[in-house]
């Protein structure tokens, strides 16, 4: 930021420090709904075996849906990580509960309360329970495939702060 040369070097620090753990839990939690959402779907598909091991149904649902949420992940995920980046090193005086909008909170409570509601209702039949995992594999494979913006922007690599 220009404005930082007006900031004394231990608040540049200071700041620079709040903004990469930011950066960090914004990136632990993409990736930990990503690995939980991965281990759900593919739960859901191992049960969807044992209930009908014949169709070939539930390969399919794994194959394009990992296919499906790595192309989401890296046209439209992607973005979402750059702006939330780009947000957290505007912040003045970041937060420890920053690292996602409040906003983004809410959609985030929205999804989990309907994936619970969908897990419930994935049971009632084979369709709906390959939806389901179809669903959380492509989602799960997006927040894993564009959280590779965290490493390519170094989100996380302390910047040398020049003394002046």
């Amino acid at each position: 930021m220009a404005d930082d040369v007006n900031i004394p070097l231990n608040d540049r620090n200071r700041r620079s420090a709040r903004v990469r753990l930011l950066n960090f839990l914004a990136a632990f939690v993409w990736c930990l709904g990503g690995v939980i959402l991965l281990i759900k779907g593919g739960s859901l598909l191992a049960g969807s075996i044992s209930l009908f091991p014949g169709p070939v149904w539930p390969w399919v649902v794994a194959v394009v849906g990992l296919l499906l949420g790595v192309v989401k992940g890296r046209l439209l995920f992607s973005r979402s990580c750059r702006k939330n980046l780009t947000r957290i090193s505007t912040l003045k005086n970041p937060r420890i509960w920053q690292f996602f909008s409040p906003g983004f909170f809410v959609l985030l409570l929205l999804m989990i309360t309907a994936g619970v509601v969908l897990s419930r209702l994935a049971h009632t039949s084979f369709a709906v329970l390959l939806g389901v995992a179809f669903l959380d594999l492509g989602v799960g494979s997006a927040l894993l495939s564009s959280s590779r913006v965290f490493w390519q922007q170094k989100a996380f690599v302390k910047s040398n702060v020049s003394k002046g």
